[in-house]
């Protein structure tokens, strides 16, 4: 009996003890705050300005809350292990009240060479997987085989070939007057060893490699009302023995794939769009993806009503998206 009470103590401790918010603001925000409250006049209880701050403090089970300040976080987060897990009646919440978190890096008029024509290229950070922004959004894409094909490249349209991105400008206009980035940034979000994760209302862009990567070991995690979109190589991926429910999504615009599967992982989908306008709907290597309770099997676009079935062409428009 003595024990029995012992574990109803241990119980009722864990649940009234955790479960704080911690509230985010990136433009009135101060990493010096304890983020206690929303409001910026409580002094050094108010609001922080990075999420990755927000991480370093948190407990399991507490809630960061962003503000949707109109100006995008630029930051790469990751989630990781039990000080950022919650439990299966108080999970770890990531609420994001539609605010984006952006990836892109700025090229500076210096970084690009000239070519040939009015052609010019520059090396980004990354060399394997990238996407170029041009005022905010993903630029249009000309795919090449080779060098030999620049040719082919059209006004306002660029390729990576040997690491390296290719953009034609319009006649006789240099890059430096465009308002031209790149997906500098590695991953949004990545999720390594955590447990009854939730991940709320927030709009993940601009990164190299993925958008979201729920890299290993993440259970009971699950991504409500994200948009993914413009990554570089995948909107969201899950790998390692990872279980992941997806809702309410959207993920497209993105280079290789929209949603990625590997390893022992398995995820499933529910009430989505997966854009097919810039690459396939999934890919998966060994995992299981369940899109609204259907197994889909190994090809290359998910067997479903819900997604919008787009044939890639080198000519595909930049993004159907709202920005």
């Amino acid at each position: 009996m003595r024990r029995f009470a012992l574990v109803l103590l241990l119980v009722f401790s864990a649940s009234s003890a955790r479960g704080d918010d911690i509230f985010v603001n990136n433009v009135s925000g101060d990493d010096r705050n304890t983020g206690r409250t929303d409001s910026g006049s409580e002094g050094s209880g108010g609001p922080i300005s990075t999420i990755a701050k927000a991480l370093r403090i948190a407990r399991k089970g507490d809630r960061i809350v962003l503000a949707n300040t109109g100006v995008p976080y630029k930051e790469s987060i990751s989630l990781q292990g039990g000080e950022n897990s919650g439990w299966d009646f108080k999970p770890f919440i990531l609420q994001g009240n539609g605010a984006v978190l952006d990836g892109t890096v700025p090229i500076s008029i210096d970084a690009w060479k000239f070519v040939q024509g009015d052609i010019y290229c520059f090396a980004p950070t990354y060399k394997q997987y990238q996407q170029l922004y041009l005022d905010g959004k993903p630029a249009k894409r000309t795919i090449l085989e080779s060098r030999d094909e620049l040719d082919k490249l059209e006004p306002m349209t660029w390729d990576l070939l040997d690491g390296m991105i290719f953009f034609r400008s319009e006649k006789g206009v240099d890059p430096g007057n465009y308002r031209l980035t790149y997906t500098g940034q590695r991953t949004g979000i990545t999720l390594y060893e955590v447990r009854n994760v939730q991940i709320i209302d927030l709009t993940v862009q601009g990164f190299q490699l993925d958008g979201i990567n729920a890299h290993s070991n993440c259970y009971n995690t699950e991504l409500v009302s994200i948009t993914s979109r413009g990554n570089g190589r995948s909107g969201i991926s899950v790998g390692g023995a990872s279980k992941v429910k997806i809702s309410r999504s959207l993920l497209g615009d993105n280079a290789t794939v929209q949603l990625r599967g590997e390893g022992f992982s398995k995820t499933s989908v529910t009430d989505s769009t997966l854009l097919e306008n810039t690459a396939p709907a999934t890919y998966q290597k060994d995992a299981r993806i369940e899109i609204d309770g259907k197994e889909i099997n190994e090809a290359p676009a998910a067997q479903t009503a819900r997604t919008i079935r787009r044939i890639p062409r080198p000519d595909a428009p930049a993004s159907p998206l709202p920005r």
